[in-house]
């Protein structure tokens, strides 16, 4: 028996079943309430965002459940962010589930070139859908949509501020001020000039600098001192000589190329090598560079002794210490 029906035949478009919102404006309103109060949220989560990265410094850790000790700059700036997207979305999902148009379309296909009725159909049925969705006539949803979308690119310029420092003068200055003693890296000791001996390399920080505090490491990268002792007739530079102590230089650790730490000595010549680029100073003659990429010489730190017969710092260095940076002048 031969079979008339087709298989393969298109079953066509169930029909159309309308919405509560289409039936009922009450609900029309409640939906375009909830789209409003989503985008409203989101605006508010963009300026607790901003409020956050100013808030709450870099280094602050506490303990929050389940995550454990973390970043609240972090965190804080993840979850607000991550709310106000996911906000703009879920509004504008629950816009288009609840109050744009839902009726099925079928077109049949077409040539890829569009002929002029195709284009005036394309243009009515985007006019049609426009006004549809409300757009217009919806005031509260469009308000608040285009302040969430006119917010959320503020989270990226705030984020320019980590571009580099802000122009301040936290890289011009150091921890040393006048007074405060020269303290042995390695024993944790004042130093003492007979500590130094004509020959030896040793490492020191500013008193009160604490290596198991929180800012350790920011600290260290600019107030590190390495001390060196030269008999004084071998010292050419007249202001190097004056701001010694019987022949004990003290200069920056850190090497003005790329601000690596100094670590080794040549005791015969007086010439400190940095070990990353080969940046050589001549610890004789005013730390001048005298082989290497590094622009210019190391920062001399005048000292003197206290009461006490303790080796202290007679201030801070005369000029930033690291490689050169825009804010120099």
């Amino acid at each position: 028996m031969e079979r008339t029906d087709d298989p393969f035949a298109d079953p066509g478009l169930p029909a159309h079943r309308p919405r509560v919102q289409d039936i009922d404006e009450r609900a029309a309103k409640r939906s375009e309430r909830a789209v409003a109060f989503l985008f409203t949220l989101s605006m508010v989560a963009t300026v607790a965002f901003i409020a956050s990265f100013v808030a709450f410094p870099v280094d602050k850790i506490v303990f929050i459940f389940p995550f454990g000790h973390v970043s609240i700059l972090h965190f804080s700036l993840g979850l607000t962010l991550g709310i106000a997207l996911f906000c703009i979305g879920a509004g504008a999902v629950h816009w288009a589930r609840t109050l744009m148009s839902d009726v099925e379309t079928a077109d049949d296909r077409h040539p890829i070139e569009a002929t002029p009725e195709v284009k005036a159909k394309v243009l009515e049925d985007f006019a049609i859908g426009a006004a549809e969705s409300g757009f217009g006539r919806r005031k509260l949803i469009r308000n608040t949509m285009f302040g969430a979308l006119a917010l959320v690119p503020l989270s990226g310029v705030v984020l320019l501020r980590d571009l580099g420092p802000l122009p301040e003068k936290k890289l011009r200055t150091t921890m040393w001020r006048k007074g405060k003693q020269l303290i042995n890296m390695n024993t944790n000791e004042p130093l003492r000039p007979e500590d130094v001996v004509v020959g030896s390399l040793t490492f020191a920080m500013p008193e009160g600098l604490d290596q198991h505090s929180e800012d350790f490491q920011k600290q260290i990268a600019k107030a590190a001192l390495m001390i060196v002792r030269i008999q004084p007739d071998e010292i050419k530079d007249k202001r190097e000589l004056e701001w010694s102590h019987q022949g004990i230089v003290a200069y920056s650790k850190i090497c003005t190329h790329v601000g690596c730490p100094i670590s080794l000595y040549e005791q015969q010549t007086h010439h400190v090598l940095c070990p990353c680029h080969q940046s050589t100073f001549d610890l004789s003659d005013g730390a001048r560079v005298i082989f290497g990429p590094a622009g210019h010489a190391l920062p001399q730190l005048r000292i003197g002794v206290n009461a006490e017969g303790n080796l202290e710092a007679l201030g801070d260095f005369d000029e930033p210490v690291g490689p050169a940076f825009w804010e120099r002048g």
